[in-house]
């Protein structure tokens, strides 16, 4: 973990990308906080610009629509009432109206997230509320509501179900770090002094946390996992041991294995990919999956599995080419230090956490990292497995065919393009934050946004999915086009699943989209393609799907004279 010295240093950093506006607004001393967030993100590469506004202005600022933070027209907005400030509330009141203090703190959160996406597009960046010592009771604080820490407890819990309410609104679990660093957290002399209620040493952790979010709100998320087996998922060397030897279960150091083994199954259910990559005959490598009753995970959770005597790194491009996902979306796990140094000085994109040598702490480590933080969650992520696994017997036909136009043929491929619903307001905000590859703008939506955008009469919207006889690949593909003129439509956002693509879904989308325009009675259809780091692959998809170049990335089509694209892709009409 960084210093707190080291952040203050990096605050000043200059971060080339598209800037991220943050604004930090506390009833306590926050400029310490914030340069921590600004250091820790511009470390980890983010061109983020913290503004702090001033101590404990947050009714001023907020309930000002020409204040100073709305007047930087921030991305997110940190809201922050710290425990301490509370707790000298709580006692300030009398005794009989301790008891709805949860109730009436929970509203006035509220009321400041009502006020923020009254007078600005800021994502609220909420942090829970961290523990206090108050032994005024004793332990029968716990049972009583006139206690704080009763109090407290409940706020969190009714925070939790809120902000669940809230589209807008994303956890910052301050309680999860303060957890993690006990005492440490919290520096009386500091808060007393300095107004200031973590500590110098604890800033960092809780940067981490802040920048976590931020993270996966700008789409840099971790999406797979490549595991070693011998020591990483059980204790032993299948190979040398035998399927009988091998630790795994209840008893021993097994017990830590089948707990890893645990979390990993809760992630594959989550939508993160699993994948293997070991050093082994492929049937032996199999044999603990496959017969071994004490395995938590089975063939059936990898999406992939690669076993055999080629170096990793080579066989980790293998995996990344064939599941189509970006290289600094994959964190790989192996116990060997050798191997580690390896993949990490020949795939410097990859993330290769440094694993404890005790496996009963390999759990701990990865928990606290946080290497797959999200904004989001839907039933279709539970479905990512059997999708990668289909798409590699798609792969595997695909060879067998000497004609891609046969191959495709044979796809029996089945598309339909929707109006937005909202049942699937969950899923569309889900790409919008997760896609970069094909995403001509890369503009990021929460669902609350999503949700806006399909009520308003400005827009058309189109969600896209696809299913062969293969199976579904479920909602594959975004497109919401806002109306300029009676004339003209622009494409705000056109993103696809790369699961799909090179198999027509591209000409797909067109014809869909010039079909929804003529039917509303539109000409044109202007369109923007803003350049990334990582959408290079897209730069020239409007000009093959023809449209005209306009210059500046700029480009336009006259659906008066387009004629449809081929594509093998049938219309659903059910």
């Amino acid at each position: 973990m960084y210093s707190f010295l080291e952040l203050k240093k990096a605050a000043g950093r200059a971060v080339e990308g598209k800037a991220i506006k943050l604004a930090v607004l506390g009833n306590c001393s926050t400029q310490f906080l914030s340069l921590a967030v600004c250091g820790y993100a511009k470390l980890e590469g983010f061109n983020l610009n913290v503004l702090d506004a001033d101590y404990n202005q947050i009714d001023a600022q907020l309930l000002n629509p020409f204040s100073e933070v709305y007047s930087f027209i921030p991305d997110g907005i940190f809201l922050w009432l710290s425990t301490d400030k509370l707790y000298e509330e709580f006692l300030d009141l009398p005794i009989g109206s301790r008891t709805s203090f949860a109730e009436d703190c929970i509203r006035k959160l509220e009321g400041y997230w009502g006020l923020i996406g009254e007078y600005s597009h800021a994502k609220i960046l909420q942090p829970n509320f961290t523990e206090i010592r108050d032994n005024i009771l004793g332990n029968y604080s716990c049972k009583t509501e006139i206690s704080f820490i009763y109090q407290l407890r409940k706020i969190n819990y009714l925070l939790q179900q809120e902000m669940g309410k809230w589209k807008n609104v994303y956890p910052v679990d301050l309680l999860a770090v303060q957890n993690s660093l006990g005492k440490r957290f919290w520096d009386a002399a500091l808060y007393y002094n300095a107004k200031m209620t973590i500590s110098l040493n604890s800033l960092p952790y809780a940067a981490k946390a802040v920048v976590d979010v931020i993270a996966s709100m700008s789409g840099r998320i971790k999406k797979c996992v490549i595991l070693d087996l011998d020591n990483t998922l059980w204790g032993g060397v299948i190979g040398d041991d035998g399927l009988g030897n091998i630790e795994i279960g209840e008893l021993g150091r097994g017990h830590a294995f089948t707990n890893f083994q645990r979390w990993l199954k809760q992630l594959k259910d989550r939508g993160i990919i699993l994948a293997v990559c070991s050093k082994n005959n492929e049937d032996i490598a199999k044999e603990p999956f496959i017969k071994h009753e004490e395995m938590v995970l089975r063939l059936s959770d990898i999406s992939m599995f690669v076993a055999n005597w080629e170096d990793k790194a080579s066989n980790i491009r293998f995996i990344q080419k064939s599941l189509n996902i970006g290289m600094d979306s994959i964190v790989f796990l192996d116990d060997n230090p050798f191997e580690r140094n390896l993949v990490r000085s020949l795939i410097p994109e990859i993330t290769v956490p440094e694993l404890p040598e005790d496996p009963a702490l390999y759990l701990d480590f990865l928990q606290e990292q946080n290497y797959f933080d999200t904004v989001s969650y839907s039933e279709e992520d539970a479905e990512r497995t059997k999708q990668y696994q289909a798409e590699l017997a798609r792969k595997s036909l695909e060879q067998k065919f000497t004609s891609i136009d046969d191959y495709l043929i044979s796809l029996e491929m089945i598309g339909k393009a929707t109006p937005f619903e909202q049942t699937r307001y969950a899923r569309i905000a889900q790409l919008t934050q997760r896609s970069n590859q094909f995403n001509l703008r890369t503009i990021r939506y929460t669902e609350d946004e999503i949700r806006r955008i399909a009520e308003d009469t400005d827009f058309l919207t189109l969600y896209y999915t696809l299913r062969d006889r293969f199976g579904d690949h479920g909602l594959v593909s975004v497109v919401i086009m806002k109306k300029m003129s009676e004339r003209e439509l622009f494409i705000d956002t056109w993103l696809m699943s790369c699961r799909v693509l090179k198999r027509g879904m591209e000409e797909y989308v067109v014809n869909c989209l010039v079909r929804e325009a003529r039917k509303n009675g539109f000409l044109m259809i202007s369109a923007e393609y803003i350049p990334t780091a990582k959408n290079s692959m897209v730069k020239d998809i409007y000009k093959d799907m023809g449209f005209e170049e306009r210059g500046n990335n700029r480009y336009l089509l006259d659906i008066r004279t387009y004629k449809n694209k081929n594509t093998y892709i049938k219309e659903d009409h059910r």
